[in-house]
């Protein structure tokens, strides 16, 4: 027997009432009139930014915009161009390190935090943490209200990862003050398509 088990045996034997687990089906979780709304408020709140293109504005020129001084861009989307690194070509993740702008295609939005859902469709996903800015393209339309409605939402690939994506990185553990980018990327760019 490991260690480990040991200590779990150990605890379980100290264990006087059990219960069943609770049935959660029932619980009323928020809803929103305007879950764009909603989402594009508490993405900001995060720090997240969230552009809605004109109509047939080219993606290229906006991220150009946005980023006038990248030189690093990396993507595997079709649309998107200027891209100067690939991450399915990329020998590893590592060479992704000086990524100025990472672009990726987001599945859909919670309303309730601003997360985004990312299932992984690159070969190195570092590109969704390495880069200082992040853009997520998200189609607007796919906006659930709560993480209960988004986790019916959730799948998986053939790479089987995926990960929720709520502003740039932030962390405020010493002396609670706030510091975005400390783990990640600086920014993040929601563009709602």
């Amino acid at each position: 027997m490991s260690a480990k088990q040991d200590i779990l045996n150990r605890i379980r034997a100290g264990v006087r009432d059990r219960h069943d687990m609770p049935v959660l089906d029932d619980i009323a979780a928020v809803t929103y009139p305007d879950p764009l709304a909603q989402f594009v408020k508490m993405s900001e709140a995060v720090g997240g930014r969230v552009i809605e293109p004109a109509a047939g504005e080219d993606l290229n020129s906006l991220v150009r915009q946005l980023f006038p001084d990248a030189r690093e861009i990396a993507s595997n989307l079709p649309e998107i161009t200027i891209a100067t690194r690939n991450p399915d070509t990329a020998g590893s993740a590592q060479a992704l390190d000086g990524t100025d702008v990472g672009i990726i295609r987001g599945e859909f939005g919670v309303a309730e935090n601003g997360c985004i859902w990312v299932p992984q469709a690159m070969k190195e996903r570092a590109v969704c943490f390495i880069c200082e800015h992040l853009v997520i393209l998200m189609p607007k339309s796919r906006i659930v209200n709560n993480m209960h409605e988004a986790y019916k939402q959730v799948s998986f690939n053939d790479y089987g990862y995926g990960t929720f994506i709520s502003g740039p990185s932030k962390t405020a553990d010493i002396a609670q003050v706030l510091v975005m980018g400390a783990q990640a990327s600086r920014s993040v760019t929601i563009v709602l398509i």
